[in-house]
């Protein structure tokens, strides 16, 4: 969108926050930049020029303005409605690969040469991906700034910093501002008030003293706690999100507790647990982890479960051109997609719940937890484990498991192929090919293969037309209830599909229950 010179004038001019995250503006004169919505006298369309990225911006010697912070905008629509290269480097970068892996970890996971990533990545979005895992850099070290009492040399090595030096010098650069200054200025707003309670390490007897902002050395992980607020494009409905996160939840992984959804999460580093609450005007979240190097891989994964930067203005308008799936759309707009902050774990508790009802489902999975999974510590509430991981799985015995026998060989045979390397589900990968590896597998018909598309991949096309509750809606609404007649109608959703399912979802019930294979 950033190439339309006039469209995004008139953004900008209107202050619709609906584009925030899909361009930035960049002003000549003062050179800063801004989201479309920022809430000050919008500059001359002469000084105006439009940039895809907040790195892109960065690169160009532009700094983030200090009113809208467009810095921490939602993320662009386009990583999660798209699966070429670019959108799968961006939802890696985004995941901190950059930063644990360097751009050749990039490039290899995503199966192209390094040059080849940087020259795609440069085109499209004005910058390569030491830039771009920058950007998020310096916004994963001003989050901690601002709403944590950390030691800045903890947050340096948090926020994925290799010294303290390039701390410094990066936020000074992006923000204009030395780090002390940024945690006075957001003091002096009341910040720390508006999001406590702020990251804390509990001291540890014999423990030493944290490292000084001039240490060169990583400071030794400790237990914390973060609270932060993670914002969204209106509208959400956040009934079916948490619903359907609840209904489904795994006693000992997830829980709802106090208003909130709480889950424990498997990270490169260490492990973690989330505590996420839904509020009008964004999604409260408590992390809680045993090292903070996984701070931004956990806030990326939390975002994607719960589809914060999606786009619901142009998903509803598309869905809503359909007569008879506009009331729905009316009635309760800003549905999401529930996803999943662990694709192996989805495709494991898809296979757990064919042709079972939703607690029978959630039964199978507990007792695979309890005799697998890595037991954790949650002081706050009754989380036990982590969900067990494919290579904890891919020697249980069979006969130990109260499944049909067809559903074992369907299940032994998944955990196998992930955690042998053979099937791959995480963000990288083509939603093409990965379903192509997964209808290869014995036992995994349409409907799995899908709502694994669905809720692991992040395909936004996903669609279940066999499920007993999308044709109950449908033949509730007056639309065709056969497969085939209903893919046929539905083709008109697209590239929508997936959340065409969640708004037929949620005329029935039962919609969770009795799913078939």
């Amino acid at each position: 969108m950033h190439g339309d010179f006039d469209r995004c004038v008139r953004a900008v001019q209107s202050k619709d926050a609906r584009f925030d995250g899909w361009f930035f503006t960049a002003v000549l004169t003062t050179r800063i930049y801004c989201r479309p919505s920022c809430p000050v006298v919008p500059p001359k369309p002469e000084n105006m020029t439009f940039h895809p990225s907040a790195a892109s911006c960065q690169q160009a010697g532009f700094r983030a303005c200090k009113r809208c912070r467009p810095d921490s905008s939602p993320g662009s629509p386009e990583w999660n409605e798209r699966a070429d290269l670019v959108a799968r480097a961006m939802r890696l970068i985004g995941d901190g690969v950059v930063d644990r892996e360097g751009v050749p970890g990039l490039a290899t996971r995503l199966g192209y040469s390094t040059r080849q990533v940087e020259r795609q990545l440069l085109a499209e979005l004005g910058a390569g991906p030491l830039a771009l895992a920058r950007a998020q850099r310096a916004q994963t070290a001003r989050l901690l700034i601002e709403t944590t009492t950390l030691p800045m040399a903890q947050i340096a090595f948090g926020a994925g910093f290799s010294s303290i030096r390039t701390f410094n010098d990066t936020v000074r650069e992006v923000f204009a501002l030395a780090p002390g200054e940024l945690r006075t200025r957001a003091a002096k707003r009341g910040g720390s008030r508006r999001n406590p309670p702020a990251y804390t390490t509990p001291p540890a007897p014999g423990s030493t003293p944290a490292a000084t902002p001039d240490s060169t050395a990583a400071p030794t992980p400790t237990l914390g706690t973060i609270s932060l607020r993670l914002p969204f494009r209106a509208p959400l409905n956040p009934d079916n999100l948490f619903g359907h996160l609840v209904a489904t939840a795994v006693p000992g992984v997830e829980e709802w507790r106090d208003g909130a959804y709480r889950r424990t999460l498997r990270l490169p580093y260490g492990h973690g647990i989330v505590a996420l609450t839904p509020h009008p005007d964004h999604i409260g979240c408590r992390l809680t982890l045993t090292d903070p190097r996984d701070l931004t891989l956990a806030i990326s994964r939390c975002r994607r479960m719960l589809d914060l930067d999606a786009d619901p203005v142009a998903v509803d308008g598309l869905l809503a051109d359909d007569p008879l799936l506009a009331p729905l759309v009316a009635k309760a707009p800003g549905r999401r997609v529930p996803r999943t902050v662990d694709e192996d774990e989805f495709a494991v508790r898809a296979v757990l719940g064919q042709q079972v009802s939703t607690a029978a489902a959630r039964t199978h999975a507990a007792r695979l937890v309890t005799a697998h999974g890595e037991p954790v510590d949650d002081p706050e509430g009754g989380l036990t484990h982590l969900f067990p991981a494919p290579e904890a799985l891919a020697a249980l015995d069979p006969e130990s498991l109260a499944l049909p026998r067809s559903r074992r060989t369907t299940l032994t045979t998944l955990v196998r192929h992930l955690a042998d390397g053979t099937l791959q589900l995480g963000v990288e990968n083509d939603w093409e090919r990965a379903r192509a590896q997964l209808t290869a597998l014995p036992g995994f018909g349409p409907w799995t293969t899908e709502v694994i598309a669905m809720r692991a991949l992040g395909d936004p096309d996903a669609f279940l037309p066999s499920d007993l509750g999308i044709r109950r809606a449908a033949q509730a609404l007056g639309l065709p209830h056969t497969p085939a007649a209903l893919t046929a109608r539905a083709a008109a959703w697209r590239p929508w599909r997936a959340y065409a399912v969640q708004y037929l979802w949620a005329t029935d019930d039962h919609a969770i229950n009795n799913l078939p294979a």
